[in-house]
């Protein structure tokens, strides 16, 4: 057993604080629509009903985390365990592939009265996965056949599924968590630099082969030629981050929500913040992720074990990674990918499992920079701290 600290209330309070910015973001950016939506409405039209389903989740979602935070992250740390969530995310993606497409996509499980996206829960399972199984293969984990391979395979089960829906922007983020958390499992950089190749040479095929993937790639090249087409997304939200300037337009006074961006309230709710809270809103988010990224990456490489540090690892990679996507698709930094911002755009499933990760790094932080209770070091802490009063060494 390790000692346990008391939970890391600064990264509580990061995680909780852009979760509910994330809902009264959304309120502003879907109002309209919402009156718009619910204009035949027999009980009258509303403005509030993408927030209210946004607040409820955010409010489960902190409930989710507390009891993460809880829970000894060592569970994970078990062959049924893994296998059985790996093989229950994969039953999930399957079941996806059989529910009708919405825009071009089958990304959602839909039951009356809700909907749920199971290629969230795999930005979970991935770093569970790895860290048990690199922890598990620690003396072999530059063996190509027994560890490297059956990582692979793995990745290339879930990320093919993914890639199925389709879902480009999540398979990166897989692809993203996994070389971080082999690179920090201490890869043979000859076989990370081939794995590398392969999985690059993979997403160019996954854009030469797919007709709207290229469009979308021809518009960011060239948004300004594509404005009424491909890039239209885009273009809208350059618009909105152009017309806020350093301080924004102010909270609710957006134009480009207003029909003009398409869904301003999930991929493109950064730009709407950027649009009514300027300069000052955006960097905001930005050092929030980072500040996260400080407490994250510090509670992993304090964890007391190699399978803590390794999974505080992916969980955190996972989450700044698709930050970082998402921002730089609305600056067009970045190729558009439908991928989320974390805590901030609108839906359940995103919102619940992104805080339930960091449930997950709350845990792992609570028993960062301590030995095993009963180890040599621990016994001998008291007598270097009796030295230390008597001034010996």
């Amino acid at each position: 057993m390790a000692k346990k600290l008391r939970i890391d209330w600064f990264m509580f309070a990061i995680a909780a604080s852009l979760a509910l910015f994330g809902s009264v973001m959304v309120y502003s950016a879907s109002a309209m629509i919402s009156l718009k939506e619910t204009a035949n409405n027999p009980d009258g039209a509303t403005q509030f009903s993408y927030f209210f389903k946004q607040f409820g989740f955010t409010l489960g979602g902190l409930v989710v985390m507390l009891i993460a935070s809880k829970i000894d992250y060592h569970i994970f740390n078990n062959k049924a365990v893994v296998y059985a969530l790996v093989g229950i995310t994969c039953l999930l993606l399957l079941a996806v592939l059989g529910f009708p497409a919405i825009n071009g996509a089958r990304r959602w499980i839909r039951v009356p009265g809700m909907s749920f996206q199971p290629s969230e829960i795999a930005k979970v399972i991935m770093p569970i996965f790895l860290a048990y199984f690199l922890t598990k293969n620690e003396k072999s984990v530059g063996d190509l056949r027994e560890t490297v391979l059956p990582c692979l395979l793995i990745l290339g089960l879930v990320g093919g599924l993914i890639m199925l829906e389709p879902d480009l922007g999540t398979t990166i983020v897989l692809c993203a968590i996994f070389a971080a958390v082999y690179f920090a499992a201490g890869a043979n950089i000859f076989h990370f630099a081939a794995v590398g190749i392969s999985l690059s040479a993979i997403g160019v095929a996954a854009l030469i082969f797919a007709p709207w993937r290229m469009a979308r790639l021809m518009a960011f090249l060239n948004p300004w030629e594509n404005s009424d087409g491909s890039a239209y997304q885009v273009v809208q939200g350059l618009y909105a981050i152009g017309s806020g300037g350093i301080i924004g337009e102010g909270f609710a006074k957006g134009q480009q929500k207003l029909f003009y961006l398409p869904y301003p309230y999930s991929d493109f709710i950064f730009a709407v913040v950027g649009e009514e809270l300027g300069l000052i809103g955006t960097l905001a988010v930005v050092i929030a992720f980072g500040l996260l990224l400080w407490r994250g990456t510090r509670a992993a490489l304090m964890a007391p074990d190699r399978f803590g540090k390794l999974l505080g690892i992916g969980i955190i990679t996972g989450l700044i990674v698709q930050a970082l996507f998402n921002i730089s698709v609305v600056l067009s930094i970045v190729p558009a990918k439908g991928i989320p911002l974390p805590f901030i755009s609108y839906g359940g499933s995103s919102i619940l499992v992104t805080l339930g990760a960091v449930g997950i790094l709350l845990n792992i932080s609570q028993y960062a920079g301590f030995v095993s209770i009963g180890s040599k070091a621990d016994e001998e802490l008291p007598k270097r701290k009796r030295r230390s009063k008597l001034g010996l060494r």
